[in-house]
């Protein structure tokens, strides 16, 4: 590949570091595609190898983002509809309000749900463990997608 392709495919590639932290842009998506696409282009075995482990990576950011997060938030005693009602308002806000509504719905969906089924401080509590659920899977989510972009990385400056 070129260098000017390669200079495209790692701005394709910070643009989905970028989305990590934007919801609005597919993150993951971008950095899985463009780390393909070299992949394709270049052909080697170096280049598929590369493209396999940043996509291992991504996957096992991907489990992680959504298991350890959900798993904190059973342990502080968030209920599980709180947690259900929470994603539901989150991507309704996400769609409503571009970019921060996926966030704020979760926590708002947390909120208002521990606040019918608990008192004001619990629901209050509640929130703030949404809050620092939101922070590790956006966290998790951006470490394996660092990684993934270091493999592309190390394997174009290599190869």
């Amino acid at each position: 590949m070129s260098a000017w392709g390669e200079l495209i495919v790692a701005l394709v590639i910070l643009v989905g570091c970028i989305g990590v932290v934007i919801p609005a842009l597919p993150g993951v998506l971008l950095i899985f595609g463009a780390i393909g696409v070299w992949a394709f282009i270049e052909g080697t075995t170096a280049a598929w190898v590369a493209f396999g482990i940043a996509t291992l990576l991504l996957v096992i950011s991907g489990v992680i983002k959504y298991t350890w997060p959900g798993k904190n938030l059973k342990n502080a005693g968030v209920a599980t509809r709180s947690i259900v009602i929470g994603t539901v308002l989150g991507i309704v806000g996400f769609f409503v309000v571009p970019v921060l509504g996926l966030p704020l719905g979760f926590l708002l969906g947390c909120f208002l749900s521990e606040l019918q089924r608990t008192n004001g401080s619990e629901a209050w509590r509640a929130t703030i463990h949404a809050l620092k659920a939101v922070g590790l899977s956006m966290l998790v989510e951006l470490v394996g997608a660092l990684l993934a972009s270091g493999v592309w990385l190390i394997a174009a400056v290599t190869g």
